[in-house]
């Protein structure tokens, strides 16, 4: 529909078959995870999981065309699309704060009766605050700061600052995944290993996970950036990644205050 028919400031959306396929895919890898999980094959998964890649695929590729084609996305539309961000971003909040409450219940003996209030429990050696943890929340602190320079740059129209700051965020990231998987392989203690280890995998994670969600979301507004879809007045694609990436941010800083550096508070290393 051209601007000239349009009546109305929203986006009537067209027929797509991205809901079917991407339902059918997500039946078909979850049907191929039982599958395996009951001795079949790995390869199980494998069709549903490249259906549901697929689907990501061209139904992005069809939101960014509707974006860039200057009748879509009006300024009504864009509300809509901040909006959601930001309810999404609520219920992430929602989801970090389950495991908040999971790890505080099995510490803290007025939450929970079977606290026994020492912690971390015998025989865990948690990890060392200001080591590796303390560098990753350097890294990560760094990073969103990186991307607040990227977003200000856009504003100002200014691309090729932007697509620098972008690109050392998304190269943070990766150093801080990295960092990561590391602390994993050398930690003394497994994820079956009662509850501080359950709900220290659990949190840190479910986080890492995002963080590598995040990083894939602010390279393609990267690739974006340098084909030139952004300008300083529509790059909500851009705000989203941003305020996904800040988010992420803030709920390392509550892990590192609650997991890393009380968790372990008072723990003798040396010894």
């Amino acid at each position: 529909m051209s601007a000239a028919e349009k009546s109305h400031p929203f986006h009537m959306v067209e027929p797509s078959k991205w809901p079917f396929v991407g339902a059918l895919g997500a039946l078909t890898m979850a049907v191929g995870a039982v599958f395996y999980m009951h001795d079949g094959p790995l390869w199980a998964i494998f069709p549903g999981l490249f259906l549901v890649l697929y689907t990501m695929y061209g139904w992005w590729r069809d939101v960014v065309s509707e974006s860039n084609n200057g009748v879509d996305h009006t300024l009504t539309v864009r509300h809509g699309l901040r909006v959601g961000m930001v309810l999404f971003i609520a219920s992430e909040v929602m989801f970090f704060f389950a495991f908040f409450w999971a790890y505080f219940n099995a510490t803290v003996p007025f939450l929970s009766p079977t606290a026994s209030g020492v912690w971390p429990p015998e025989g865990i050696v948690p990890l060392e605050t200001w080591h590796l943890p303390f560098l990753n929340t350097l890294i990560l602190l760094t990073s969103g700061a990186t991307v607040t320079y990227a977003h200000h740059a856009i504003l100002k129209g200014d691309h090729k600052s932007c697509a620098r700051g972008l690109l050392v965020t998304v190269i943070l990231g990766l150093i801080f995944t990295s960092t990561q998987a590391y602390e994993y392989a050398h930690a003394t203690f497994g994820f079956t290993d009662g509850i501080y280890s359950s709900t220290f995998y659990l949190a840190t994670g479910f986080h890492g996970f995002h963080v590598i969600v995040g990083t894939i979301f602010l390279f393609i507004c990267y690739l974006r950036v340098l084909k030139g879809h952004f300008t300083a007045e529509q790059h909500v694609g851009f705000e989203a990644a941003a305020w996904y990436w800040h988010f992420v941010d803030v709920v390392w800083l509550f892990l590192f205050c609650a997991v890393y550096w009380w968790g372990g508070f008072g723990y003798d290393f040396a010894a």
